[in-house]
């Protein structure tokens, strides 16, 4: 009877154990995903498809979280908001929105002119409100530094001078339940890449 139950244990425990080896998935470019860097070349076109309508509604009804394009235009415009750095100037997005505003093709052509004069790379970075999903927020702020960059491009700068990283929800600059404070938070920074 004891040898029985040894021999059953024994089989169990080896089948247990033999399903559990697997190699771990090896990295094809190990530069890959270092400091969330894209290289230029490698985004092309929408690289995520997402619905911006399905992130985020449960959201914006809390009562203390009135979210509208109208008050984030009338706080961004009224205030000289910038936490890009090198001369660069923030560019500031609607809710779930990633298409540059007429508001700030102004200063879009400023940094385009500024980019011009640099020698060295420039990182674009790509950033979100608190609103929706990890992932959702990631592919947000990839959309809007790649519409930051193909605007850029557009102006005349060079597309391999130019990086894109997002930083998602991960990097805010303020954390105030506030409308203002969400607006200050989508947003796209300029700096030179070091």
């Amino acid at each position: 009877m004891i040898q029985k139950t040894l021999l059953i244990t024994a089989t169990l425990s080896a089948l247990l154990l033999s399903g559990c080896s697997q190699k771990a998935p090896e990295l094809e470019n190990a530069e890959m995903g270092k400091n969330n860097i894209s290289d230029a070349t490698q985004i092309t076109g929408d690289t995520v498809t997402i619905d911006e309508n399905a992130y985020g509604n449960e959201n914006k009804t809390d009562a203390n979280v009135n979210v509208s394009n109208e008050s984030n235009s009338d706080v961004l415009n009224s205030s000289n908001i910038n936490s890009s750095a090198n001369g660069f100037k923030s560019l500031y997005f609607g809710f779930g929105d990633y298409g540059i505003a007429p508001s700030m093709e102004q200063r879009l052509m400023q940094n385009s002119n500024i980019a011009n004069q640099k020698t060295t790379r420039i990182k674009i970075e790509g950033n979100c409100d608190e609103f929706g999903t990890d992932e959702y927020n990631y592919a947000l702020g990839l959309k809007r530094a790649k519409a930051v960059k193909d605007s850029m491009v557009a102006q005349g700068v060079n597309p391999n001078k130019m990086v894109i990283v997002s930083f998602g929800e991960s990097n805010p600059v303020c954390s105030n339940p506030t409308d203002g404070c969400y607006a200050q938070n989508r947003r796209v920074d300029l700096r030179l890449a070091q």
